[in-house]
């Protein structure tokens, strides 16, 4: 059992026993009942959170464990205070130990916008999710984060023939098919490099914001790779998200609704509402190209079993755009080609 583990007993977990020194030594002012230290999540990286209980009632903390090597706090300390300062709702760094990885941050509760979201409640927290991301776009400016350039776009759509198509699919590609991939890729990055550049939080989705009563929502979490590039990524990955849907013509209309604001705030959108929604779709296929293929690695290479569940939608999501346009008509054969096979099973550590 790896040491990273959140399910393992603390006297078993060295990185904790040394998360809980670290807290013993901080301010008594953040008042922490450091006994009450609980897993609260841990996410698609080696990243771990934990909850502590403090003297205050009904409060608690969020503590981070991103272990160095593998993980750099320091990025989520800078998009922290960069997305703040422009008007989204982030948790405040309390604390911060990045020799050692350590993080003691504000806690915004359990209740994510997937478990908060229905029918009734939906066109209320995507407005409010929209003008958050309409919020930290007119603040952008270039050279506060790296760009999210060419080689960044390809390199995460080239997960999908690497860990989707041959590791999960089982299928190996042809001279001809893996040209067909290159060019579709090579016009995807050519259409998303053409978008406005503004700040981009790469999983602004259902599972990192958080509802939080009384305040400004959504708060807004997992930001620590945030990037400048396209404008219409953040929406698409909000409104064409991988772990629930929506009738498409919801959606169509919650993102005029966005397009309709953004205009309003003088962010640099289309004038024409059809040229903003293609570039939100090719966007969209570029994110789902490279989710296929993170959901894979993070089964077969990772042992983390429960993104096959969500396979499916980001496929549809995938053959639906490519069906739309006739460019992309020899990803969609080639992809219905890749689906007749049956998925290879078993955990590559």
């Amino acid at each position: 059992m790896s040491s990273l583990d959140p399910t393992q007993p603390p006297e078993q977990d060295p990185r904790r026993e040394k998360l809980r020194e670290w807290l013993a030594r901080l301010p008594a002012r953040h008042g922490m009942q450091i006994e009450s230290l609980r897993s609260a999540s841990d996410d698609a990286s080696f990243r771990r959170y934990f909850r502590v209980d403090t003297d205050s009632p009904a409060a608690s903390l969020i503590v981070m464990d991103a272990p160095p090597p593998m993980e750099d706090g320091r990025p989520f300390v800078h998009a922290a205070k960069v997305l703040g300062e422009a008007g989204m709702t982030v948790p405040e760094v309390l604390e911060a130990d990045l020799e050692h990885g350590f993080l003691l941050l504000q806690d915004f509760g359990d209740c994510t916008y997937l478990q908060a979201l229905n029918d009734d409640s939906a066109d209320v927290l995507y407005a409010e999710a929209s003008k958050a991301l309409i919020k930290a776009q007119s603040a952008s400016r270039p050279g506060v984060f790296a760009d999210y350039d060419r080689d960044l776009l390809m390199r995460e759509m080239m997960l999908f023939p690497e860990w989707y198509v041959s590791r999960h699919k089982g299928v190996e590609l042809s001279a001809a098919e893996l040209q067909t991939l290159h060019t579709t890729f090579e016009t995807l990055v050519s259409s998303n490099l053409a978008q406005p550049a503004v700040y981009v939080h790469r999983d602004y989705h259902s599972r990192n914001l958080m509802l939080i009563p009384g305040t400004g929502n959504p708060g807004v979490l997992d930001f620590q790779d945030a990037v400048h590039g396209p404008i219409t990524y953040d929406l698409v990955s909000l409104f064409r998200d991988a772990y629930l849907s929506w009738p498409e013509e919801r959606v169509l209309d919650w993102t005029i609704r966005h397009w309709e604001r953004a205009r309003a705030a003088g962010l640099p959108v289309h004038r024409h509402f059809d040229d903003f929604y293609r570039d939100f779709e090719w966007m969209g296929l570029q994110r789902h190209l490279k989710v296929l293929g993170i959901f894979a690695r993070l089964y077969h290479r990772d042992g983390k079993n429960r993104y096959l569940s969500d396979l499916p939608l980001v496929l549809e999501y995938t053959l639906k755009t490519a069906s739309r346009y006739h460019a992309l008509a020899p990803l969609l054969r080639l992809i219905e080609r890749i689906e007749e096979h049956k998925p290879a099973v078993g955990y590559t550590f």
